[in-house]
C-alpha cells in the first residue's frame, strides 16, 4: 500500500526553493494540509484499509508525527490536543481489527486538530509572490529529446546544402 503524497506541481515548488537558498518547510504547503492528507489516506471512503500490520504502523507513526507537530499551533491545554496526545502515547495493539479501529479513532483526533488549528487561525499557507513562481525544470528525458531533435536538425541541413 504505497500512495505517493506528493504532485509533479508540489515537487516543482519544493525545488525552486530549495534553489533559492529558503528553507523547504514542505512543498510551499503548511503542516495542517499534509496532515488532513494524511487523514484522508484513512479515513476517505475510496482509500482501502492497510493490508499488513507494516501498513498500520506507517500510517499510525504518520499521524503521531503531525499530532506533534500541530500541538505548536494550538493553543496549551485545549481537549482535542490532549486527546490526540493521549490517543499518539498509546501503541498499536496487536490483532487486525484492533488496530484498525485505533488507526481510525487516531485519525480522527488528528482531523480535529487540524480543525482546531484552522479554526485558531493557525499558519496558512503564503501565497508565493511572482519572484517565487518560477517554471519547473524539464526532465532530462525531455533535455535530451531536445538536444536530439536540434543536433538531427542541424544534420539535415548539413546534407541538404550542395557541396563546392
Amino acid at each position: 500500500m504505497r500512495l505517493a503524497l506528493t504532485s509533479r506541481r508540489d515537487a516543482c515548488q519544493s525545488e525552486t526553493a530549495s534553489e533559492q537558498g529558503g528553507a523547504v518547510p514542505g512543498p510551499q504547503r503548511d503542516r495542517a494540509v499534509a496532515a488532513a492528507e494524511t487523514v484522508a489516506l484513512v479515513l476517505d471512503e475510496e482509500s482501502p484499509l492497510p493490508e499488513s500490520a507494516a501498513d498500520v504502523d506507517e500510517l499510525a507513526r504518520r499521524l503521531r508525527g503531525h499530532i506533534s507537530q500541530l500541538e505548536v499551533a494550538v493553543p496549551p491545554g485545549a481537549s482535542t490536543l490532549l486527546g490526540a496526545q493521549q490517543l499518539a502515547s498509546e501503541g498499536v495493539p496487536d490483532g487486525y481489527m484492533p488496530s484498525r479501529v485505533h488507526l481510525v479513532k487516531l485519525a480522527e483526533a488528528t482531523r480535529e486538530l487540524v480543525a482546531t488549528v484552522q479554526a485558531h487561525g493557525g499558519a496558512a499557507p503564503a501565497k508565493p509572490t511572482r519572484r517565487q513562481q518560477r517554471w519547473c525544470k524539464p526532465r532530462i528525458n525531455v533535455l535530451r529529446g531536445w538536444v536530439f531533435a536540434i543536433a538531427f536538425a542541424c544534420l539535415v541541413l548539413a546534407a541538404s546544402v550542395p557541396r563546392a
